[in-house]
């Protein structure tokens, strides 16, 4: 798959994953993403690749913030359960901004979102009809998220780089847990559930 500095996202999680295989994150990206300036002018890596590939990071995650967007303009949560959809889409923001400010830092410029009935459409929102629906939808996009992030830490040397990756990947397995607990899904019985 070729990826382009300012790529049109496909919405997909296997396709952040697509995008990664054989090509890494760079350390000098996720360090940025982390916030150590120090540690990324030590890291050797491919800047434009790393951009192109935190685009599709990043265009993952405004279809995740416009996901819990649509559900909580849907109707159809109670209110517990769109107040947690509110917190999740939260993380999602701060997962976007930390991702935009890396592409900018990187010198590259961070694709823009989609609007959120063009996420809706594509997500298949019309056929919402119940809160479980909703949380069904959210708990799918979760965990095709958590797969993605893990996909990427195999290839860090650096354990503070392979850090950030994991505690993104952590935010994602969270927000598929509770998702799935609430749909009453039982508890992963194998061990190792996540990233294979």
């Amino acid at each position: 798959m070729l990826i382009k500095t300012n790529p049109s996202p496909d919405p997909s999680r296997r396709s952040f994953l697509g995008a990664t295989g054989g090509i890494a994150i760079s350390g000098a990206a996720l360090a940025l993403l982390a916030g150590h300036s120090r540690l990324a002018a030590a890291a050797a890596g491919n800047p434009a690749g790393d951009v192109g590939i935190l685009n599709v990071a990043l265009g993952l995650e405004h279809e995740a913030i416009a996901a819990y967007q649509v559900g909580a303009e849907s109707g159809l949560l109670q209110k517990p359960v769109l107040d947690i959809a509110v917190l999740f889409q939260s993380h999602h923001k701060g997962h976007r901004d930390a991702l935009v400010a890396t592409i900018e830092k990187m010198g590259g410029k961070a694709v823009m979102a989609k609007s959120n009935a063009d996420y809706a459409a594509a997500l298949g929102a019309g056929g919402l009809k119940s809160q479980a629906d909703v949380l069904t939808l959210a708990a799918r996009l979760e965990l095709g998220a958590v797969n993605a992030y893990l996909g990427v830490i195999p290839s860090l040397g650096d354990k503070d780089l392979a850090k950030v990756a994991a505690r993104l990947a952590a935010d994602e397995t969270m927000h598929w847990s509770l998702l799935a607990n609430a749909l009453g899904k039982p508890v992963p019985v194998a061990a190792l559930s996540f990233g294979a």
